[in-house]
């Protein structure tokens, strides 16, 4: 069983990815299964083969513990890690080839508290991989970018599996596209652009953040993907299999 995690900020596509996925794999005559990990998803562009919401439920939390929507996240969050047994026998009975695991919304509740890494970490899988979702929309300025490969490599480091690094939502940026993928693939060219922006403060801030994690070996590197086109998708299927394969970053 390969074991994919959908990582990324709130609202970047990561529920629309996973069904995505779903579909692509199912395609290929693969059997994936999906694994919901938001407990606080109102609804859901697929179906979770198996779910957080069935042993965790946010309003009993928020009544029992006089805690609103924001602190029941977080405690929902935090016992995630002790329904992993439950959850991992779930997944086991269903065999699948792959399980994507579709993260909360809110990327901290996930990677930036124990439960998360503890989760990815103890998860029984032959191979693990993490994408790291990039919202076109929020990173089509090269200070964005900067900050949100920042947020990319934080997520890798927390959870310490091989990351492949997507750009959803390619098909709203087409006049950009071109600009995102350069910077993602140039250091010189993101330079470049920093260069141009009109704040010099954080125009060297930014440079010296990309300099040193391109020194530190975590450039970004993307792959564009549109979930409502399907464009882009072979290129993940085939960076997922060398990194699941190889435990290479893609």
């Amino acid at each position: 069983m390969n074991a994919i995690f959908i990582t990324g900020t709130a609202g970047s596509g990561k529920s629309l990815l996973t069904s995505r996925l779903l579909e692509w794999y199912r395609d290929k005559k693969s059997y994936p299964i999906a694994l919901n990990l938001d407990p606080g998803a109102a609804s859901l562009p697929y179906d979770a083969q198996v779910d957080v919401r069935d042993y965790i439920d946010i309003g009993t939390i928020m009544e029992s513990y006089n805690l609103g929507p924001n602190g029941s996240l977080v405690m929902a969050s935090d016992l995630i890690a002790g329904k992993l047994e439950e959850i991992q026998n779930e997944v086991d009975g269903l065999n699948p080839d792959y399980v994507i695991v579709d993260t909360p919304g809110q990327i901290e509740l996930f990677a930036f508290r124990a439960s998360g890494p503890y989760f990815v970490e103890n998860l029984r899988a032959d191979n693990k991989a993490t994408i790291f979702a990039f919202d076109a929309m929020l990173v089509s300025s090269p200070t964005n970018f900067v900050a949100i490969s920042l947020l990319a490599s934080s997520v890798k480091l927390r959870l310490k599996v091989a990351q492949i690094n997507v750009l959803t939502k390619r098909d709203l940026v087409v006049d950009r596209l071109k600009n995102i993928m350069d910077w993602a693939s140039s250091h010189s060219k993101l330079e470049q652009a920093l260069e141009e922006e009109k704040d010099v403060e954080y125009s060297l801030l930014s440079k010296d953040l990309a300099r040193s994690m391109s020194k530190g070996g975590f450039a970004p590197g993307l792959i564009g993907v549109s979930s409502v086109t399907m464009d882009g998708m072979v290129n993940l299927e085939a960076g997922l299999a060398r990194t699941l394969n190889l435990g290479e970053d893609g």
